[in-house]
C-alpha cells in the first residue's frame, strides 16, 4: 500500500520547463540596459530562473548565427508558458523582437522529464 501511494505522489509531483533562447541582438549593452534589467524581475516573480547564458555558447552540431544563447528554468510548463504570455512581459518581448534584435532568434519551451 505505502509503495502505491509513493506512485500516486510521484505522479503528481510538477516537472520544471526549460525555455532555450538563441537571439542575435545589435548590441549586448543595449540589451542589458534596454531590456534584461526589467525582464529578469519579471521571469523570477513567475518562479522562472536564468541557469546558463554565454555570448558565445560551445556550438557541437548546426549552425550558430546569434550572440546570446540562454537557458531559463520554470517549476513547471504552465509558468514558462505564463512568463512568456503574460502582459507584465509582453512590452519586453516586443522590444526584444522588434527592436533589439538583428534578426530573427529562436525561443523554444521544453518540458523536463
Amino acid at each position: 500500500m505505502e509503495n502505491q501511494e509513493k506512485n500516486v505522489d510521484s505522479k503528481n509531483l510538477t516537472k520544471p520547463a526549460y525555455i532555450m533562447v538563441q537571439m542575435k541582438v545589435e548590441s549586448l549593452e543595449e540589451l542589458n540596459q534596454r531590456y534584461a534589467q526589467f525582464a529578469i524581475p519579471i521571469l523570477l516573480k513567475h518562479g522562472g530562473q536564468m541557469i546558463a547564458g554565454t555570448p558565445v555558447p560551445n556550438v557541437k552540431e548546426g549552425n550558430w548565427n546569434g550572440n546570446w544563447a540562454a537557458v531559463l528554468q520554470f517549476p513547471s510548463m504552465e509558468a514558462a508558458e505564463g512568463w512568456y504570455n503574460s502582459e507584465e512581459y509582453h512590452p519586453y518581448k516586443n522590444l526584444r523582437i522588434n527592436e533589439l534584435q538583428s534578426e530573427a532568434g529562436r525561443v523554444v519551451i521544453i518540458p523536463g522529464m
